[in-house]
C-alpha cells in the first residue's frame, strides 16, 4: 500500500487566495449563534403556547404550533448552511463513518446545497403563507394586518419561489446529464 504523496507547495499569490477561504470560518461560527438565538426563541413560544392554551383558540393554537414549525425548519436551513457550506467552501468536517453523519453530506456540493436550501426556503414560506390563510379570515376587520394585496403578493412570492426552485433544479439536472456524457464518451 503507498502513502500518499505530498502536494507541492503552492506559489504565495494562489496560496494567499486558497487560505482566504479560511474568512468565512466567522460567518459560520456568527450562524451558530444565530441558531442559539432561534433555540432560545423556540422555547420562549413554546413556553407562551403551553402556559396560555387553556386560553387560546383552536386557530391561535394552530398557530403557535405553525410559528414553532417554522422557526424549526429554518434552524435546519441554518445546518445546512452552516455544515454544507464549511464542508463545501471551507474544509473537511472528516465525518465519514461518524453515525450522525447526515445522509446528504456525502454528496454534497455547491449545486446539492443550492437545491436543498431552495427547497428549505419553499418549506418555509409555505409554513407563513399558510399561517397568512389562517389568519386571513379575519380580513378586512380593524385587528388584521392583512391586506388583499398583501395576501396576494405573498403568495405570489411563493409561487415565485417555486418557480426558482424547480429551475435551479431543471439546471443541475442539465449539468448533471452533460456530465455523465462527457464520462460516458470519455471511456
Amino acid at each position: 500500500m503507498s502513502e500518499p504523496t505530498a502536494a507541492a507547495p503552492l506559489r504565495p499569490l494562489p496560496a494567499l487566495i486558497f487560505a482566504s477561504r479560511w474568512l468565512q470560518l466567522p460567518l459560520y461560527l456568527g450562524l451558530i449563534v444565530a441558531q442559539g438565538v432561534y433555540v432560545v426563541l423556540f422555547f420562549k413560544e413554546l413556553w407562551h403556547l403551553a402556559s396560555h392554551a387553556t386560553g387560546l383558540t383552536e386557530q391561535l393554537i394552530m398557530l403557535s404550533v405553525l410559528g414553532l414549525i417554522d422557526v424549526v425548519m429554518i434552524s435546519n436551513l441554518l445546518v445546512m448552511v452552516i455544515v454544507g457550506g464549511y464542508e463545501t467552501f471551507v474544509s473537511r468536517l472528516n465525518l465519514e463513518g461518524h453515525p450522525d453523519q447526515p445522509e446528504w453530506l456525502s454528496h454534497v456540493n455547491a449545486s446539492v446545497l443550492k437545491v436543498k436550501l431552495a427547497m428549505a426556503i419553499i418549506g418555509i414560506s409555505s409554513i407563513h403563507l399558510l399561517k397568512t390563510f389562517i389568519e386571513v379570515g379575519s380580513l378586512g376587520t380593524g385587528d388584521n394586518r392583512f391586506t388583499g394585496p398583501g395576501v396576494m403578493w405573498q403568495t405570489i412570492i411563493h409561487c415565485v419561489f417555486i418557480l426558482s426552485a424547480m429551475g435551479i433544479a431543471y439546471t443541475d439536472k442539465l449539468m448533471t446529464q452533460g456530465a455523465t456524457r462527457r464520462e460516458h464518451a470519455a471511456h
